[in-house]
């Protein structure tokens, strides 16, 4: 489950996400755990798992699937204990990567991670190494063909709400908010109806970078090797692909 990507990208994740559908819903269940041990079962008074539950619907996770994550976290008998836990390092080339994961196992997940990355010629880095190339912004995605709206009232719609920025892309709009406004942004393009392919806070990088044939392919099997790791739950990268 990687960040933020324009729509061609987001077509071949969903693409990706259907033929794993297992794997993507076990991942946010555990971010649904989380978020529930955390800060409690009530979205009202949960922001944090407001926002994941609006992100395992833009994954198309069934309701029924979500209510019982959410049960199976306040359940008694449940001790499942997770941490969260986010890694920055180079890929190929000396592309930026941060990972966040969730883990019962410190020590486990930074030796799966650290192979990863050294697999596919990168090194996992230091606190604060890549992260500054990063922002993190709330980004929203919508089909054109889920929306009967008018553009320019939608855009006026996200910008209302406060949205930083909304722009349009071939097959979809793109709306980008702070951290902080991203809830409120979100609840009110909901309350208008709007489905959305992508709705989450992730890390935008502010410069990106191109690789080479070869290079493209050793980064793709880093995403793809952090992508298959249980205990990931989000990798980020300034990659322009």
């Amino acid at each position: 489950m990687s960040g933020h990507s324009k729509w061609h990208n987001i077509q071949a994740k969903k693409g990706k996400a259907d033929a794993a559908r297992g794997k993507i819903f076990t991942k946010l269940g555990r971010e649904l755990l989380v978020a529930v041990k955390q800060g409690g079962p009530d979205p009202a008074g949960n922001s944090k798992l407001k926002d994941i539950i609006a992100k395992c619907k833009a994954a198309n996770m069934p309701n029924d699937t979500i209510n019982n994550a959410i049960k199976k976290a306040t359940g008694a008998g449940n001790s499942e204990n997770y941490e969260e836990v986010t890694y920055e390092g180079y890929g190929p080339n000396g592309v930026a990567v941060i990972v966040e994961a969730s883990t019962d196992n410190r020590n486990r997940t930074a030796a799966d991670v650290r192979h990863a990355f050294d697999k596919c010629g990168g090194n996992l880095g230091t606190t604060g190494c890549v992260s500054y190339l990063f922002e993190r912004k709330g980004i929203i995605v919508i089909d054109k063909e889920t929306t009967n709206q008018a553009e320019d009232d939608l855009m006026l719609l996200a910008l209302d709400a406060g949205a930083d920025d909304f722009s349009v892309e071939e097959e979809c709009y793109e709306i980008t908010t702070s951290a902080g406004d991203f809830s409120a942004v979100r609840e009110a393009l909901e309350k208008e109806g709007l489905e959305f392919v992508e709705a989450e806070v992730s890390q935008v990088p502010s410069t990106y970078m191109t690789l080479d044939e070869k290079g493209a392919e050793r980064m793709q099997r880093l995403m793809d090797m952090l992508d298959d790791l249980d205990d990931v739950m989000n990798v980020y990268h300034n990659w322009e692909e």
